[in-house]
């Protein structure tokens, strides 16, 4: 363990970020570069003695948290890697981008500030790729067994490098023109920039992974033939069908998802576009949904020089302290204030739009909601509460409905679906079809980084089980598996 009376003799520090006058006017991230190192050995020794570590249980990577705790405060970085890497493909990714289900669950949070193992957990990583500890893994023998990856996601990547890792000869098949899923398009620069990517996709290259961008199965090639092709194919498609908003004045100019928005940001960042064809500069920008989707869209909307940023969530505002329906260890809804939020904006609870108001030339210019609330658990309009608010850009982010049915993915595979419309998979995550698996957010549901890097490390065992009979391969979580809740 670390340090006895570590959490008795220090508070809670996390990461500094840079000044907000200074950051939105770049695309770099939001902290401030080397400044987590010299507190990170104190806040490593705040990991207790705890008895049963139920940090464990609230990832469902089953990190070793107390472990690399004890090793970083004794800055010991070759061991805690080691053992962060054992659990973990990705921890540069879920340090920088997971809501951290671990903290919520730390046996210190009971009545104390928790332990900042996300913080820890990057600076480990950091540190290791700082020193060049993190090398190519290649696997020592071939098995001779071919296996495709529909997906780039964390749970595609995942996947691909365990079974790469196991001796499998892994084409992983991407339809944008870049690696990485919604890591890559989907998160903006300034919460994780693409370096990160990169660099684990040249880890992955030198291990045997190969990699198919501009390729979507079903559109460019007919999944039955990629299955004919390869001895196993796995699914991590995402949940990429965007929950939409049915209201008069949808199909006018200016209101897009959040994923048609947001990507052509950080294409600009990736020098496909000088300026982005969809900007924010100088227009008043209403994003519609409260979560991390949409705090991305504040955050560029004011790198882009937005008049004014107003966030709408159609729930009441969480409260800011655990509330008594979602006990420790428990993941809980409370109220965040991201690093977007820090820049500015207005955030409005408790509203729903009624419909969007039109220029002559059928451009969004206003935004029409009412105030609403819960009666009887039944979801009601507060009569004489209606108002508008200037719109001349509406981004959606309410969150994903399903994988993608439009492509003929799923039809051509003749995959089963389960009640929620997501791929349905057994204990192996097997799909119905022999020999086709199903991983992330295409099987789950949309839901958290961890829980896709989780269900990619399970859905390689079941492909290895499936190749050679048997599998020394990890398997995290279960298909069934969901977060601690009461």
């Amino acid at each position: 363990m670390a340090d006895p009376k570590g959490f008795l003799n220090h508070g809670r520090e996390v990461a500094q970020t840079r000044p907000v006058g200074e950051r939105v006017q770049d695309w770099n991230e939001v902290y401030v570069p080397g400044s987590l190192l010299p507190i990170i050995s104190k806040q490593a020794s705040r990991c207790m003695d705890c008895g049963i570590p139920f940090c464990h249980n609230g990832c469902p990577l089953g990190n070793l948290i107390p472990e690399w705790n004890d090793y970083a405060y004794r800055e010991d970085w070759q061991a805690a890697q080691e053992r962060l890497h054992a659990t973990n493909n990705f921890p540069e990714f879920t340090g920088r981008l997971c809501p951290a289900p671990c903290e919520s669950a730390c046996v210190l949070g009971i009545n104390q500030p928790a332990v900042t193992i996300k913080n820890v957990e990057v600076s480990i990583i950091d540190k290791a790729w700082d020193t060049g500890d993190v090398v190519p893994q290649a696997p020592e023998r071939l098995s001779g067994k071919t296996v495709a990856v529909i997906g780039s996601g964390p749970a595609g990547l995942a996947a691909a490098q365990q079974l790469t890792r196991a001796g499998h000869t892994v084409a992983v098949y991407e339809r944008a023109d870049r690696i990485g899923g919604l890591l890559r398009y989907g998160i903006p620069e300034f919460k994780m920039e693409k370096r990160h990517i990169n660099r684990r996709i040249e880890q992955m290259r030198a291990e045997g992974t190969k990699f198919r961008t501009g390729v979507e199965i079903g559109r460019d090639l007919d999944a039955a033939k990629l299955r004919k092709r390869y001895d196993a194919v796995v699914i991590a498609a995402g949940a990429t069908t965007a929950r939409d908003l049915p209201v008069p004045g949808r199909e006018l100019k200016g209101v897009y998802q959040a994923m048609e928005y947001l990507p052509l940001a950080n294409k600009v960042q990736e020098g496909d576009y000088v300026t982005t064809p969809v900007s924010a500069e100088g227009k008043h920008v209403v994003v519609i949904g409260g979560g991390d989707t949409g705090a991305d869209c504040v955050g560029t909307a004011h790198r882009q020089g937005a008049a004014s940023v107003t966030q709408l969530e159609i729930m009441p505002r969480p409260g800011e302290d655990r509330p008594a329906s979602m006990p420790w260890p428990t993941f809980p809804m409370l109220y965040k204030v991201t690093s977007a939020h820090e820049e500015g904006g207005e955030r409005v609870y408790s509203v729903s739009t009624t419909h969007f108001e039109g220029d002559e030339d059928g451009n969004v210019q206003f935004l029409h909601l009412i105030e609403v609330e819960f009666i009887d658990g039944k979801l009601t309009q507060k009569p004489g509460t209606e108002r508008k608010i200037p719109a001349q850009l509406v981004t959606l982010a309410m969150g994903f409905t399903g994988t993608d049915r439009e492509n003929g993915l799923v039809d051509q595979f003749a995959l089963d679906l389960d009640e929620r419309g997501n791929v349905a998979r057994d204990a192996e995550f097997q799909t119905n079809v022999p020999g086709v698996f199903v991983a992330g957010d295409a099987g789950r549901g949309q839901s958290l980084i961890v829980w896709a890097i989780a269900e990619g490390r399970s859905a390689a065992r079941g492909v290895d089980r499936f190749l050679t009979g048997a599998s020394d391969l990890p398997a995290p979580i279960r298909p069934t598996d969901r977060s601690l809740t009461v």
